[in-house]
């Protein structure tokens, strides 16, 4: 409904009421611009920040696809002087990785892990997280490699 708002009396005869209409509806587009420029930000920095563990994997041109769910122990370079390994992105000693895995395979009817080792490894580095792994009830340690031309 108009609003009837008057007008002081500046000496002139007509007129004397304006008639002003107040705006009730919001304005959304500054906000749909706003929000399509924060998803844009996002979609764009989103596959930038999910990152895994960084291992030089050994070429090997006979391999297959894994295809079901994955437990991966990671066994980056560094390994040798830190003693550290990741447990799918966790990163954890070396010295609690066969109870964790122990844990983790408790409810699990396939218990196989598929094992990760930079190409700079020394062998008996990754035959003693391989011994761990069996320690802690492993059926079967597979060796993840990667294919010639792959990244």
């Amino acid at each position: 409904m108009p609003k009837v708002q008057p007008i002081p009396d500046a000496g002139r005869r007509g007129r004397g009421h304006r008639v002003t209409s107040s705006l009730a509806e919001i304005n959304v587009v500054p906000l749909v611009d706003v929000m399509l420029v924060l998803l844009i930000i996002f979609m764009v920095t989103a596959p930038m920040i999910q990152r895994g563990v960084d291992v030089n994997l050994p070429v090997s041109t006979r391999s297959t696809a894994i295809i079901n769910e994955r437990v991966f122990v990671s066994v980056p370079a560094a390994y040798h002087q830190n003693r550290m390994v990741y447990l799918d992105k966790e990163q954890i000693r070396v010295d609690a990785l066969q109870e964790r895995i122990r844990q983790k395979m408790e409810g699990r009817t396939d218990k196989n892990v598929y094992l990760r080792g930079d190409a700079g490894l020394l062998y008996q580095d990754l035959m003693d997280v391989f011994d761990r792994l069996k320690g802690a009830g492993v059926a079967q340690v597979g060796l993840v490699n990667k294919l010639p031309g792959e990244r």
